[in-house]
């Protein structure tokens, strides 16, 4: 048994396809073919069942997949350690992030980052909470900026900082004339909310229960900026982080922001989490320190 041959029984469960697999690990389908039966007769099992269209894995595939793609974590994270310690604060880091705090954090954050590693190479990468989780876990990031709370007994779980929410409204709304609202005024109010896979629409709808709100029927934006244009456009009123409500990308004329009365405010809980058997520990503690000092300073501009 090889890591090879395991990388090829891995690629085959998620394409679920002979040739897309090896094209993606870069052979011939007769070579990928050759090395998973290779491997079932050294194990005496069948892994996978070979169809026309689809090349499913029986049971003990599954199972055998599921403990094979730990194994090859393991094996990158041995070859991260000896790259870092080639070269200390070097190499690769993929740094994965939500998309309603990505555009409003990083621009601040990464140039810190570079500054302080400047040898560092950082990918960043964009998509909702529940698929940050499915490529941390496979070994496709090695951390990831999410709300929390984050449920995997596998993953080291930093807080970083709560965001309160701020109510956007546009002119002419009733609530414009006030300098802040409080719970009791959302009791009725229909608010406009991202579309599912959003941890920020599971946060805004749990929030509307408690408030006695609910959701402008007919509508579900794919991004904050679209809800914040809709807003701005007088379609109604919706939820905000207050990273999203500062800065240059929330400028405009057309809505306005209101703080809760409440102390604490309603907010969100941000982390940032990693395998905890990363080897990249000591940078990864860093940025995260950066990152809470970052959200801090945007505050307080």
């Amino acid at each position: 048994m090889t890591l090879r041959e395991l990388q090829y029984l891995v690629a085959l469960a998620r394409q679920k396809n002979f040739r897309r697999a090896a094209e993606i690990c870069n052979v011939s389908q007769p070579t990928l073919s050759t090395q998973i039966r290779k491997l079932e007769e050294e194990l005496g099992l069948v892994l996978v069942e070979r169809g026309t269209r689809e090349a499913l894995l029986t049971a003990a595939g599954e199972e055998i997949v599921a403990r094979a793609q730990r194994i090859l974590n393991e094996a990158q994270d041995i070859h991260a350690i000896a790259e870092r310690h080639r070269s200390p604060e070097a190499g690769r880091l993929r740094l994965g992030v939500f998309p309603t705090l990505g555009p409003y954090l990083l621009p601040s954050l990464v140039p810190k980052i570079a500054a302080r590693f400047p040898k560092l190479e950082l990918q960043l990468i964009e998509e909702k909470s529940d698929q940050l989780l499915q490529k941390l876990a496979v070994g496709q990031l090695d951390a990831a900026l999410l709300a929390l709370p984050v449920g995997d007994d596998t993953l080291e779980v930093t807080p970083l900082f709560d965001e309160p929410f701020l109510l956007a409204v546009p002119p002419g709304h009733p609530f414009t004339l006030r300098p802040n609202v409080c719970l009791e005024d959302m009791n009725g109010q229909k608010l406009m909310l991202l579309e599912d896979g959003h941890c920020l629409r599971d946060q805004a709808i749990s929030l509307c229960r408690r408030w006695g709100a609910g959701e402008t029927s007919g509508f579900r934006a794919t991004s904050l900026e679209t809800l914040r244009q809709m807003v701005a456009a007088g379609m109604g009123i919706t939820l905000m982080p207050m990273l999203a409500a500062r800065g240059p990308l929330a400028t405009n004329g057309n809505l306005r922001f209101l703080p809760f009365r409440e102390d604490p405010p309603p907010s969100r809980s941000v982390g940032m989490v990693w395998r905890r058997s990363s080897a990249l520990l000591p940078v990864l503690r860093q940025i995260a320190r950066m990152a809470r000092d970052t959200e801090r300073d945007l505050i307080a501009a």
